[in-house]
């Protein structure tokens, strides 16, 4: 049986929703629209002070293995677009066994050193700096915080037009959160998981990397994750559907691909 909210309740939370839908809207490089409450100075701030925890609570790792990281990421953010207004990449090689990285707003790249254990080469190396330096380019740092702002917003209002108060309100409160958490968040996070990897398959082959590499990538990523949690929990796309979206968008990467190799772009960036 669907249940609705009460009247006294839909009002405030609709006033609510659409002054910050009519507040921030933005499209991102594939068409989807998106929410974003916040300034490019203000990601850049936070980009840069998550960047700086980073580099905090881990070594950094120099030598072969930065020049090597250094040398994909300079070939793929080459080819990011003149508006993003990032000019020079900071880029870190962090000591940790775990196979991730990340791109920020402001120009940071990190690759952890355990992910040069599942990225067996330059091309699959390229797919993962191109996913992340994609979550720049589509502006999903500023979506997902906005979405959060929103979603706590939102519940702020329905606890306080609710009146509710003591544990039973905590205890609503509690399953309204869970609620936003599985039902808006992760959602929306998985949707910019599948359209970093579409921007990213095709930034890397704008710069000479093989795009059906990113298919043995996530192969391998696959082998490594079992026991993972199931799709509708997490955040990220299950490696299977991840894959399914890459194959299908190889029609259009390849070619980029093969022009960019026709303009002389052969990368050749040495582990």
């Amino acid at each position: 049986m669907q249940r609705t909210l009460p009247s006294r309740l839909r009002t405030p939370l609709a006033i609510a929703m659409v002054g910050l839908t009519l507040a921030a809207c933005s499209t991102s490089p594939l068409g989807r629209n998106q929410l974003a409450l916040f300034s490019n100075d203000e990601l850049e701030q936070m980009g840069q002070q998550s960047f700086a925890q980073y580099q905090e609570e881990l070594p950094e790792v120099g030598g072969a293995a930065h020049d090597y990281v250094q040398c994909v990421a300079d070939a793929i953010t080459a080819e990011v677009p003149a508006d993003t207004q990032v000019d020079d990449w900071e880029v870190k090689v962090f000591d940790d066994d775990s196979a991730n990285a990340f791109a920020l707003p402001g120009g940071y790249i990190g690759v952890n050193s355990g992910l040069l254990d599942i990225a067996e080469d330059q091309d699959q190396l390229a797919a993962v700096i191109g996913h992340e330096v994609g979550h720049v380019l589509a502006n999903h740092a500023n979506e997902r915080v906005s979405t959060q702002a929103a979603t706590q917003t939102g519940l702020s209002i329905l606890q306080s037009a609710a009146g509710l108060e003591g544990a039973a309100g905590e205890q609503l409160m509690g399953l309204l959160g869970a609620g936003a958490q599985y039902g808006v968040i992760l959602p929306f996070s998985r949707k910019q998981e599948s359209e970093a990897d579409k921007v990213g398959l095709d930034l890397m082959a704008e710069a000479g990397f093989n795009p059906s590499a990113s298919i043995d990538l996530w192969q391998n990523m696959a082998s490594q994750s079992q026991g993972a949690p199931p799709e509708w929990l997490s955040t990220h796309p299950s490696n299977q559907s991840r894959i399914q979206g890459l194959q299908d968008r190889l029609d259009e990467a390849t070619p980029l691909y093969e022009q960019a190799r026709a303009s002389g772009k052969r990368p050749n960036c040495q582990r």
